[in-house]
């Protein structure tokens, strides 16, 4: 079987929507492999500023990429690996976020990381989440959901997730860094922040996690 006959579901929309919680139990539910292109571009990040790299400095960046080994694990609670380490918690750190998000508007650097990406559509299907998986990625994806929920309500489940692990924030501090990271997201020139072609919209602002999964397990027929 050809690549572009294997299933791929794509979740494509803001931070803080809900992607990676509903694609991983999609995943889970199938027995589906899943790719969290976030996690890699995080992962990059974190790789850049450990090298003390600037977020502008597109040939170091692309030859990181390049040589960056990762591993998921993709249990019940999902850890990722870069280099045999477990960088998990850290690639959720805002400082993190923020630094992914702009190297992600780097052409060169996206290309970089295009065909790692695709590597996981393996059989019997693929669930991937990100900004630019039904756009980019995958544009021949069977399915394709673009998850979105309110600035304020995102701020509002970040906000929550930190508080649990022990970490101070400001709530109006993070939805402004919210729809910062939103204009940047959209107003990028290499691929920006929109909904694929033939995407199901899906606003996750007043559903829970089960209606979502429920509402993407239906588009499939699953």
């Amino acid at each position: 079987m050809t690549s572009a006959k294997i299933p791929v579901l794509t979740l494509d929309g803001p931070s803080g929507a809900g992607k990676g919680t509903v694609s991983r139990a999609i995943a889970r539910r199938l027995g589906w492999h899943y790719l969290d292109s976030g996690a890699i571009y995080r992962s990059l990040a974190v790789a850049v500023i450990e090298q003390g790299v600037s977020p502008g400095d597109v040939e170091q960046i692309v030859r990181i990429a390049q040589a960056m080994n990762l591993g998921f694990q993709s249990d019940e609670t999902p850890r990722v690996l870069m280099e045999g380490r477990d960088i998990t918690d850290r690639i959720q750190t805002e400082t993190c976020g923020n630094t992914a998000s702009k190297i992600a508007a780097l052409g060169p650097v996206r290309q970089a990381l295009l065909q790692k990406q695709r590597a996981f559509r393996q059989l019997p299907g693929l669930v991937a989440d990100g900004r630019d998986m039904g756009t980019v990625v995958f544009p021949d994806a069977q399915y394709k959901v673009f998850l979105t929920a309110s600035a304020e309500e995102r701020a509002v489940r970040r906000y929550k997730q930190l508080k649990e692990k022990g970490i101070n924030v400001s709530l109006g501090d993070l939805t402004k860094e919210i729809e910062e990271r939103d204009r940047r997201d959209r107003e990028r020139s290499e691929a920006p922040l929109k909904m694929a072609e033939g995407a199901v919209v899906v606003d996750s602002s007043n559903l829970t996690i089960e209606e979502v999964i429920a509402r993407c397990l239906e588009l499939i027929g699953a």
